[in-house]
């Protein structure tokens, strides 16, 4: 019998672009709040709770582009400006409330904790520059996509943004076709590897 894979597709999503609903001003909201903030600083968020924790509300007055509201959700906060959404109450009547109103608008949604209800999920992330890893483990165990996170921050090196610079100058200055291009970058880049 073959073992369960991971099917999930790798995107990465530019936050400043876009506008992410938080439903949760408690610390799964905050935490959520974090790892975008983590990915960009420049995101845009709206966070509606019930209520919505002091260091919550200390961490949003800091970042003009995070927007708060105490409030009980209703499914009028997810209008037109809103691209997507993650529950992260501590309710999952609430949150399924949320994730229902996300989808009747055809959102992306995140209900924190249950894998089931969600359409992507918040991997750990490694970024040393130009550099972004993406960890997923389907949701199994965020525990060893955390541990595996911190592994390859020790193990990159702190120069890796100049080498992705570097590489950019060469593909640049290369001429000739697509696959010609891919056949000396190739070559360049696979004592990376050995």
């Amino acid at each position: 019998m073959q073992s369960p894979r991971n099917n999930l597709f790798p995107v990465f999503l530019k936050l400043s672009q876009l506008k992410v609903l938080i439903v949760g001003g408690g610390f799964v909201g905050q935490e959520k709040l974090e790892a975008l903030l983590k990915n960009d600083p420049d995101a845009r968020v709206k966070i509606v709770g019930r209520e919505v924790s002091d260091s919550l509300i200390k961490l949003a007055e800091s970042n003009s582009r995070i927007e708060w509201v105490v409030k009980p959700f209703g499914p009028t906060d997810i209008d037109s400006s809103i691209d997507m959404v993650i529950a992260a109450t501590d309710s999952r009547e609430v949150n399924l409330r949320v994730r229902n109103a996300a989808k009747a608008k055809r959102l992306l949604v995140n209900v924190a904790d249950t894998p089931d209800l969600c359409d992507f999920y918040l991997g750990a992330t490694v970024t040393k520059g130009q550099l972004k890893i993406g960890i997923s483990t389907n949701g199994t165990s965020p525990t060893f996509a955390k541990r595996f996170r911190q592994v390859l921050e020790e193990i990159l090196p702190e120069d890796t943004n100049d080498l992705l610079t570097n590489l950019k100058v060469i593909r640049d200055d290369l001429k000739g076709n697509f696959a010609s291009k891919v056949t000396k970058l190739n070559e360049l880049t696979s004592s990376l590897i050995k």
